[in-house]
């Protein structure tokens, strides 16, 4: 793993890369709730410096990019986090939920090993560049839909439903359904809010490209 950082006490970080399939008791769940808060301030005061020309809103469509699954996600695969991590059976659709999981505990055993400021300075050294990547403050694929189907469809709103998570209790998958101007999409992900988001990301490409089509 090419974390690029030596813990004083291994044994956190022993615990932070143990998933609660592997171990009911003495897993990272505790550490991923603390990493979880350690990574949301140090993003917050990362835009917050970079970007002093911003409003609220769209610091807050930043940072909900940047701390999001797929960017935890991402960062755990190039630090090669997933050779040390010890987990039971992964399904597709649980893979990048569980290394976001894991990167979050980890950063929870950096902050508990070192504090707070030795673990803003690593989270700022990786996320920096993935904050200045975006020329504009992004938007996910909830609001897109949403202000697309506002313009287009006298500013009614898109609705969401689910179904029942599918899978064991300690990993379910989660099905969204989206439904505007007459159109639905289906996603489905390892949490409410991801499952809805790619239902949204499918119903906005159909919906686009039917626009293009006219």
């Amino acid at each position: 793993m090419k974390l690029k950082y030596k813990f004083k006490d291994e044994g956190l970080l022993d615990l932070a890369l143990t998933q609660s399939g592997v171990n009911n008791e003495h897993n990272n769940e505790r550490l991923e709730f603390l990493g979880d808060r350690v990574l949301g301030l140090s993003v917050a005061i990362l835009l917050y410096e970079m970007y002093p020309n911003e409003t609220e809103g769209e610091l807050a469509r930043r940072h909900a990019v940047l701390v999001s699954t797929d960017t935890l996600a991402d960062v755990a695969i190039k630090i090669e986090l997933e050779k040390s991590l010890r987990h039971g059976h992964i399904t597709g659709g649980r893979k990048r939920h569980l290394l976001a999981n894991a990167m979050e505990a980890v950063l929870g055993a950096m902050f508990y090993d070192s504090g707070f400021e030795q673990t803003r300075k690593y989270i700022f050294d990786i996320w920096r560049d993935l904050a200045a990547a975006e020329a504009e403050a992004p938007k996910d694929a909830k609001t897109k839909l949403q202000e697309y189907v506002q313009k287009n469809d006298n500013g009614a709103l898109p609705t969401y439903e689910f179904m029942e998570p599918n899978g064991p209790a300690h990993c379910p998958i989660f099905t969204a359904t989206v439904t505007a101007m007459g159109q639905q999409a289906t996603g489905g992900g390892a949490s409410k809010k991801i499952a809805s988001r790619a239902a949204a990301a499918a119903l906005f490409k159909k919906l686009a490209n039917m626009d293009s089509d006219n």
